[in-house]
C-alpha cells in the first residue's frame, strides 16, 4: 500500500554536499513522522535524523548535528536530508522510514548508496 522511494545518493568528494530525497506514495504523508537511517558494511543500522508530521520538530544523532538538515514538503509528499561537509565516515546505504505517533518506525524504503571519497 504505502511505498517509500529514496533517491539522490551517489559519489561525492570529501568536503562536498549531497541532498537525499524520499518520495512517499499510497498513504497520507502529512500524518507520518519521518526519519533517516544508515547502514555501513559490517555495521548495524543507525539512526540519523527524524522530523514530525508538520516539520516543526526535528532531532539528530550527535554525530551529524550541524552538518545534516532534515526537512519535508507535505505538498510534494517528500522528505529530504541535506548533507554538508561530508567525509568518508558517513559512507553508507541511507534509508528513509515512516511511523505514526508513539510507535517505532515500521515503513521503510529500499535505500540509496552514499559514497564519500577522500
Amino acid at each position: 500500500q504505502v511505498q517509500l522511494v529514496e533517491s539522490g545518493g551517489g559519489l561525492v568528494q570529501a568536503g562536498g554536499s549531497l541532498r537525499l530525497s524520499c518520495a512517499v506514495s499510497g498513504g497520507t504523508f502529512s500524518s507520518y513522522n519521518m526519519g533517516w537511517f544508515r547502514q555501513a558494511p559490517g555495521k548495524e543500522r543507525e539512526f540519523v535524523a527524524r522530523i514530525n508530521w508538520s516539520g516543526s520538530v526535528t532531532y539528530y544523532a550527535e554525530s551529524v548535528k550541524d552538518r545534516f538538515t532534515i526537512s519535508r514538503d507535505n505538498a510534494k509528499n517528500t522528505v529530504y536530508l541535506q548533507m554538508n561537509s561530508l567525509d568518508p565516515e558517513v559512507s553508507a546505504v541511507y534509508y528513509c522510514a515512516a511511523k505514526a505517533s508513539y510507535e517505532d518506525f515500521y515503513l521503510w524504503g529500499q535505500g540509496t548508496q552514499v559514497t564519500v571519497s577522500s
